[in-house]
């Protein structure tokens, strides 16, 4: 069976994709019984996964709150956006600042069928999507030129993005950094294996041999820290998402295996 889209299968439903497993772990219903079987796999070799994908999904959330709330960013560059769910990041930063700007970027023809009837932006700002590739993005910035003006301060957002991409994804990122003006953020959420060590990569394993799409690539902590180069690191630093400045009155959540990070350009 190819894992090529065909006209009676436009969206590749018979492999699993990501975003829909995704989907499927938080709890939606935009998925198809590849995506479900791939899931159950993937959460037999790691039960754990279920607790890291809703620690993904927080920390999106409080990332954009803090960029938003705290920080005065307007302007969002949402790349790898995944199939829409509660608290997008539109939905989180114009319920704080309503004249916010984000634009969307991602390649999977199911997502974008979502994204056109879901993310809608509020009356005083403006939400966008873009079907491109990160692998690609100059014709990213290209694009996203048309919404967000680039000589101001951009949210870039990669939140659960990168480890789907292979080759020099440093370099990728270097291109969205050196594009963007002074003040502007990066934000990076990324799976490893640090915390739950073996399990994680057999997890990683089950996803590729299935024939899941994208493939993963798990990297280090070091790694991921390496694409904040030459930017200023907000507190605290490059840690698992689930501790990325949590809410206080709360016990401190267990780590999961994604760490995440935000900088500033200077």
């Amino acid at each position: 069976m190819t894992d090529q889209a065909t006209g009676d299968d436009p969206l590749r439903t018979h492999l699993p994709h990501s975003a829909r497993v995704w989907n499927y772990l938080l709890g939606g219903k935009d998925n198809y019984p590849a995506d479900r079987a791939a899931a159950e796999k993937v959460l037999q070799a790691n039960p754990r996964m279920l607790d890291q994908a809703r620690a993904d999904r927080a920390f999106l959330g409080r990332v954009v709150t803090h960029l938003a709330g705290e920080q005065g960013i307007r302007q969002f560059l949402d790349i790898g956006t995944g199939l829409p769910s509660a608290d997008n990041t539109h939905e989180v930063a114009q319920r704080i600042a309503p004249d916010s700007h984000i634009v969307y970027v991602d390649h999977d023809p199911l997502v974008l069928v979502h994204a056109r009837a879901l993310l809608t932006s509020s009356p005083e700002g403006a939400c966008d999507y873009l079907d491109a590739d990160l692998h690609d993005p100059d014709t990213i910035l290209e694009r996203a030129a048309g919404l967000l003006d680039l000589s101001r301060p951009v949210a870039v957002m990669l939140v659960g993005i990168l480890h789907h991409i292979e080759g020099d994804s440093h370099a990728i990122v270097q291109r969205l950094k050196d594009a963007v003006a002074p003040g502007s953020r990066l934000a990076i959420n990324h799976p490893t294996s640090a915390v739950y060590g073996e399990t994680a990569e057999r997890s990683a394993r089950q996803w590729n041999e299935s024939g899941g799409r994208p493939p993963v690539i798990l990297r280090s902590p070091a790694e991921i820290t390496r694409y904040f180069d030459g930017w200023e690191l907000a507190e605290p630093g490059v840690v698992s998402c689930s501790r990325w400045r949590p809410d206080p009155a709360a016990p401190e959540p267990a780590e999961v295996d994604a760490f995440a990070g935000l900088a500033r350009k200077p």
